[in-house]
């Protein structure tokens, strides 16, 4: 993995979980904070409640990365397929930038929402009223499990890989990145109540999502340029051979 892409996988994930995250994960948070967190405890439990939460989505998190990078790691991987899963990802992300800056529905096209199924329903309101610490961390994993373009995204990023570890590698340094700002989600509501400082940090993650999109596009050309000379190397080798065996 080269440094350009961990520094844009880190910059996506900080500048998306304030434009985006924070929208999608935000009630969650606010739901738990209410229900099981009472103002009289002290910061120390409270910081704790919240580092499980986040521990719980960055698991659900790697263990995705390490799944889908395994898929993969099974496939007959050749520079074309590289190229076709640059592209994709690198759509998704030109796409998504396009929706923070308000030039294109698709994020709300794409995030279907898992937690209308019954099963998801049945293990959040059983962790929701615990009052043991593991119900935090279910709670996160039961997060992790939310639909999030930019989870997509990255998951994408995670299948060209071509490795369990390295999937999980990219999925891990996604969640890490995003604890801050879901971590202090108490002080960001209340800079996000300014609409300019709102505007600034959305704007600044919708040209952040584009530039790793244009780039992840890029590889797509390299992958696409690379299998087109191996196959007119080939074919260039096999007419040379044909007209040896002739001769």
């Amino acid at each position: 993995m080269e440094n350009i892409e961990l520094i844009a996988i880190i910059s996506f994930a900080f500048l998306g979980s304030i434009g985006h995250c924070i929208g999608m994960c935000g009630g969650f948070i606010i739901t738990y904070t209410t229900l099981k967190i009472k103002p009289e405890q002290s910061k120390l439990s409270q910081g704790t409640y919240h580092l499980l939460y986040n521990f719980g989505r960055i698991t659900t998190y790697t263990l995705l990365g390490a799944l889908f990078g395994y898929f993969g790691s099974l496939w007959d991987v050749t520079p074309l397929t590289r190229a076709v899963l640059f592209f994709i990802a690198g759509f998704l992300m030109i796409a998504m930038g396009l929706s923070f800056a308000g030039k294109l529905r698709f994020l709300t096209f794409i995030e279907y929402s898992i937690s209308e199924k019954q099963w998801y329903k049945a293990i959040f309101v059983s962790q929701i009223t615990s009052v043991s610490l593991k119900s935090f961390f279910i709670l996160g994993l039961l997060n992790g499990l939310l639909p999030c373009g930019l989870i997509y995204t990255m998951l994408i990023t995670s299948i060209t890989t071509e490795s369990a570890f390295l999937g999980a590698f990219v999925m891990f340094v996604f969640g890490i990145f995003t604890i801050p700002a879901l971590f202090s989600f108490a002080f960001i509501v209340g800079l996000f109540s300014q609409n300019r400082f709102r505007q600034t940090m959305i704007q600044l993650a919708a040209v952040t999502i584009i530039l790793y999109g244009g780039w992840t596009l890029f590889k797509a050309y390299e992958q696409y340029t690379m299998y087109s000379t191996k196959t007119i190397d080939t074919k260039s080798c096999c007419s040379s051979t044909k007209i040896h065996n002739i001769e």
